[in-house]
């Protein structure tokens, strides 16, 4: 009769964790962090989560998943884009948990909240009294560092960049692109250092020499994005100047000409490819080789509702390189 385990064996690595993650790693060693935008995604069980360690009582836990899964995600890949900081100003028991429960080789690019980025609150119910109102803490520095970046300081060696995500912004806040450029040109002037800070912009007529120029100067990384209404990411890295820092962030996000709302009917529940986008796979490819070649570091997040499966997708490119 064969004995018992002492101890409990741990659960093996579902099969795709277990190709990808150690390709992930060496790219990791050679500074190109490839990581997913957010990761609570039931759809991903069987390929990056291990299904049974999310079991209570014999059935699938939704609470045990959202709690624990950050640091399965962790053993696949080096780095995530927290999108939920976007919606708030996380405090600092929260960052606390968050950093003290999740292994130190994961680091994490945020999306700074939309108190500093909007301009003008959207006429959405979830804005409440807030809605159609102009923001009075739009780009402003004090608030930025006080509930941000404050909070943020214990753990600034985990936190790969800083991403600020501006919405399409229409010609009366900014009637020229110069009129957008002399609005942030202060605000990057006034942030605190210690912390890698890149923008992310959704017009497409501000990709200018002088919007280059202007993030060069303030050391601001331009966020190489694929999204529905900016150009494709190959025509932006052709752009002379786009790499405006000493390292680079992409978001792969959505393909061109795609709603968010309809990619989200379509990919859900985000457990297979179902259109691959080889314009920007190829695109990635030559971000992370150019990254590798120069020894700039790169972060390069991978959203679902761009094929429909982001770790698929993030196996193909790491399968086009050659380490």
């Amino acid at each position: 009769m064969s004995s018992l385990p002492l101890f409990d064996l741990p659960e093996p690595m579902p099969p795709q964790a277990t190709r990808l993650g150690p390709k992930l790693h060496a790219l990791a060693d050679r500074g190109v962090y490839v990581g997913t935008s957010s990761w609570k995604y039931p759809g991903w069980l069987g390929s990056v989560y291990s299904p049974d360690r999310y079991q209570t009582r014999g059935k699938f836990s939704r609470a045990k998943f959202d709690a624990e899964c950050l640091i399965e995600y962790a053993d696949t890949f080096p780095t995530v884009c927290g999108d939920f900081a976007f919606y708030q100003f996380p405090t600092s028991d929260y960052w606390k948990r968050l950093f003290e429960g999740t292994p130190q080789t994961l680091s994490f690019g945020f999306k700074v909240p939309e108190d500093i980025t909007v301009a003008k609150w959207p006429t959405h119910a979830r804005y409440g009294t807030r809605a159609g109102n102009d923001n009075n803490s739009f780009l402003d520095a004090n608030v930025f560092t006080e509930l941000f970046t404050r909070r943020l300081e214990p753990y600034k060696n985990r936190v790969a960049t800083l991403i600020f995500e501006f919405g399409t912004f229409n010609k009366s806040m900014f009637p020229k692109p110069d009129d957008f450029l002399a609005a942030i040109g202060p605000f990057f002037e006034s942030l605190p250092e210690g912390f890698r800070y890149a923008i992310e912009i959704r017009n497409p007529e501000y990709l200018s020499p002088a919007y280059f120029d202007l993030l060069a100067t303030h050391r601001v990384a331009h966020t190489l994005n694929a999204w529905t209404r900016m150009p494709e990411l190959g025509e932006q890295l052709a752009l002379p100047g786009v790499f405006t820092a000493d390292f680079t962030v992409v978001r792969a996000l959505l393909s061109r000409g795609r709603a968010y709302e309809q990619a989200v009917k379509t990919f859900e529940p985000y457990a297979e490819i179902q259109e691959p986008n080889e314009g920007v796979r190829e695109a990635m490819s030559r971000i992370v080789a150019r990254s590798m070649e120069s020894k700039i570091q790169a972060y390069i997040y991978v959203n679902n509702r761009l094929e429909g499966h982001a770790p698929t997708t993030i196996e193909a490119v790491a399968d086009s390189i050659r380490l």
